[in-house]
Formats: structure tokens, sequence, C-alpha cells
């Protein structure tokens, strides 16, 4: 029994051994396996990203950077404190132009100010595309490029509502950049801006086009392209690169609160920019078409009274004398939406439809009247000089809010038709900081009684408000949709 007790314990001992080898094997060949299929999805994650390298030593010399001085007067590094706006507030530093950032504080008694900023190479013989902001009032511009050869450019023109600018050297074989399709690029496309960052030349940054279209507070005729591109103080004028390293944008503004680059950037169209830079060629200045009207957004309380499922198109609030929309027959309450074939969702979509048009083209206009679809034929004229009298949407800057903080406008006829109006009231058409917002009214609103006194008409309502008590609490009928409703306003003190 001896015998057989220690065979026995041996053989169970082997076994032992036996399985834990095995699963030390197993375990081996586990992490074998693994390892050859971890850098496997390691280098699939790798590839599926673009390669930047070949596009920067390609498109890099096409880069330059560009170096402003300006007198001793005041420039844009007083934006906010020369409009009187406290640093706290949301306007010194909602879309701030890079040029007040790249400018820094004032100079001292007896300096220059100098600014920085970034361009590209058009065409081998010297001509520069950077932003209008970047050579403003500047008394010499320095283009320096990827070799440090340095050039004193001339300004051929400037667009400030475009912002493209049009500089040239004397210099012959640059090496210029190759231009892509801007309507063509789609949203998640990757993209690469090159410029000079707070002064730091050639410098490469990569994102995705975030979205197309955007109409910005400060801008009614710049479809822009937004990015996550990384831009700061000193990208301004670059450019932004497709991944064929076509020029697709040219770098422009930031939103900020920081002077930094927070996630949101914004290039115009190469599109755009290409056609302001042939007419500052031919003739040192930019036409663009002109519609004649002024425009506000369809509110979802506009929306059923004017016979629509949901709020799109630009709502016709009035109509300019002797401009092409009236010789067309457009009138206020006429919804507007296609324009040459295009959609306009929004009133801010509009202006640049309008504005990239040629002057004296007839386009077809798709509206909504009476609930009724029709298309009218417009022969667009020239935008005047004077931009009060341009394309104002719901956020254009004209005309200036009362007291109250509202734009408001006459009531347009189909409206009053449509809500039962027989007479009296306005329109509210912009709610700005203040009194009115505070209470909660919004764009769209009609306003039918103000301090105890029935609205009769757009003067006499202004009347009303400059001569209310300051101070006070006012009572204010609204109708929103078709409900009615008091709010109370509380006027500024004097």
């Amino acid at each position: 029994m001896h015998h057989r007790s220690l065979f026995l314990f041996i053989l169970a001992t082997v076994g032992v051994l036996g399985f834990a080898l095995g699963q030390s094997s197993l375990a081996e060949g586990i992490g074998r396996a693994a390892e050859p299929a971890s850098e496997q999805a390691a280098s699939e994650m790798v590839s599926g990203l673009p390669d930047f390298i070949p596009l920067v030593k390609r498109c890099g010399p096409s880069v330059v950077n560009i170096s402003s001085k300006q007198g001793y007067g005041l420039g844009p590094q007083d934006f906010g404190a020369e409009d009187g706006l406290p640093e706290d507030s949301p306007l010194y530093d909602f879309f701030r132009r890079f040029f007040g950032e790249e400018g820094g504080p004032l100079p001292e008694d007896g300096e220059q100010g100098r600014s920085l900023g970034s361009g590209f190479i058009l065409s081998p013989d010297g001509y520069i595309l950077t932003n209008a902001h970047v050579v403003e009032a500047a008394d010499e511009i320095i283009v320096r490029m990827s070799d440090r050869r340095e050039f004193v450019a001339q300004v051929i023109g400037a667009d400030e509502r475009s912002d493209i600018a049009l500089l040239k050297i004397e210099a012959a074989d640059l090496p210029a950049v190759e231009l892509g399709d801007s309507s063509a690029i789609e949203v998640g496309e990757w993209v690469l801006a090159i410029g000079s960052p707070f002064g730091f030349e050639h410098s490469a940054t990569a994102g995705i086009i975030s979205a197309k279209g955007r109409s910005l507070p400060s801008e009614n005729y710049v479809p822009f392209i937004q990015t996550d591109v990384a831009i700061n103080p000193g990208n301004s004028g670059g450019p932004l690169f497709d991944l064929s390293g076509r020029v697709v944008g040219v770098n422009s503004q930031i939103y900020s609160r920081t002077g930094g680059f927070m996630g949101l950037s914004f290039a115009i169209p190469i599109d755009v920019a290409i056609d302001v830079v042939e007419q500052l060629k031919e003739k040192g200045r930019v036409s663009r078409g002109w519609l004649g009207v002024l425009v506000q957004d369809v509110t979802r309380d506009l929306a059923e009274p004017f016979g629509l499922v949901h709020p799109t198109g630009a709502l016709v609030s009035q109509v300019l004398p002797n401009s092409p929309a009236e010789k067309a027959g457009l009138r206020a309450g006429d919804i507007i939406l296609t324009f040459d074939g295009i959609d306009v969702p929004t009133s801010s979509n509009l202006p640049p439809l309008v504005g990239v048009t040629k002057v004296d083209v007839t386009v077809e206009v798709e509206l909504l009247r009476h609930g009724e679809r029709r298309t009218v034929a417009v022969t667009l004229a020239e935008l005047p000089e004077d931009e009060m009298t341009s394309i104002q949407s719901g956020n254009g800057s004209a005309p200036a809010a009362n007291r109250l903080g509202l734009v408001v406008t006459e009531v347009p006829d189909d409206q009053r038709e449509l809500l039962a109006l027989e007479e009296g009231g306005v329109l509210v058409d912009r709610v700005e900081t203040g009194p009115a917002e505070r209470a909660g009214l919004r764009a769209g609103d009609l306003i039918l009684n103000f301090h105890d006194e029935q609205v009769r008409d757009l003067a006499q309502f202004e009347r009303l408000v400059d001569t209310a008590p300051a101070g006070e609490s006012v009572a204010v009928l609204v109708q929103r949709g078709d409900g009615r409703m008091f709010y109370a306003l509380r006027l500024p003190p004097e």
C-alpha cells in the first residue's frame, strides 16, 4: 500500500504541474495573440487619420507673415472702451476682430502700433490675399516669406464688408497657392490652417468643418465657414486648406471671451474672397446685389398666422422705395422662401445670397403671400454705399433700438388681416438688452397698448416711449399669436 500511495501522489503532483504549465502556456499564447491584434488596431487607428506632413511641406512656402505699422491715432486696440462698453459686457468680447487682439496695448508716446497677421500668395507675380482689418490704417506693410525675405507691400484694394484685402509686392516666381471650391466642402471634412498665431510664423493647426453658411452679427454679406481649427490672434488672413492642399477659406474671426481660441473659428469662403479680389483688381471697389427689403425671422408664433407648418423664410417687414423689390411688386408681409433657386430658411440667409449676386441680373424669388406660393422675377440693383438702406436681417445693425431696447416697425397689412387687427399696433422687429428683454418681449410680438394709451402707429409709439416717466414701471399690452397679455416694463432712470 505504501508503494501504491507513493505512486498516486507522484501522478497527482505531475498532473497539477502539467495543468499549471498548460495554463501558463495558454496565457502566454493569449498574450502573444493579443499583442499583434493590439498593434494592428493601433495601426488602423493611425492610418485612419490624415497625414498633414506632406501638406505642410508643400503649402507652407505659400503662406506669408504680415506686419503693419500704424500712426499715432487711436485704432482697433480701443475696441470696447471707445464705445463706452465695460469689459464685462457680453458685447465687449463677442466676435471681436483679431486685429483688436493682435494690436496689443496702446503704444507709448512716440511709438507706432504694430500688428501681426497672415496672408497667402495668390499668384507668382506677387499678389497676396489677407484680411482688410490686418492692414487697416497701416502706414507701412511688410510681407515676410518663409525663406525670410521681406517685401514692402502696396494695398491694391480692401473691402470692409467682406474683410478682404489685396496686396501686391514686387517679386517673381513666388510659390502660389492652389484654389479650391468652398461650395464643395462638407461638414466633418478635415482642414488645415497655417499662419502666425501670436507672431509665431508658419504654425499649423488642424480640425474639421463644423458648419457652413454661418451668418454672424458683425457681417451680413459673408456665409462663413465654421471650423474647430485652433485659430488665434495672428492667424487672421491666413489660408484654410483642404486635404488636397487647396485653399477653401480665409481665416477671419473667432468666438472668444478671452481673446484666444475657444473652439469656434470662422473663415471667409474662398469663392467669396476671389470674387472680391477680382473686383478690386478690376475697379478698386466691390459692388453687390441689392434687393431693397428689410426682413425679419419668422417666429414660431408668426408661422401659423402666415399659413406655415413650421417657421421658415424671411418675412418682409418693409419694402424700400425705388428699390428692385418695389419694382418687382414685393410687399410687406411677403415671406421669401427661395432666392435664385436657393432655400432661405432664416432671414439671416438672405443678405449673403443677394450680396454675391451680380448687379443687373434677374433672379426668381419664391414667396408666400396670403398662404399661396408665387414666384416673381427681380432685377437686382447695386447695393448703396449707405448700409442703412441695405438688406437688414433681424440681427442687422439698423435702425437703432429705443430706450426700451426695442426696434419696431409698422404692422404689415397681410399680417394685420390674418390676425383680424383692424387698426393700430406696432410689430417688434428686434429685442436688445434692456427693459423689454427683461420683461420677456420677443421679436414678432405686436404692441397694442402702452402706458394706458392705444398704440395707433409707429411715430406715436415712439413718442409715447420717449415721454414715458423715467424709472417707473409701465404696462404694455402685447399680442403673441392668438393671445394677448400685459407686460410690466420698468423704464431706465435718467
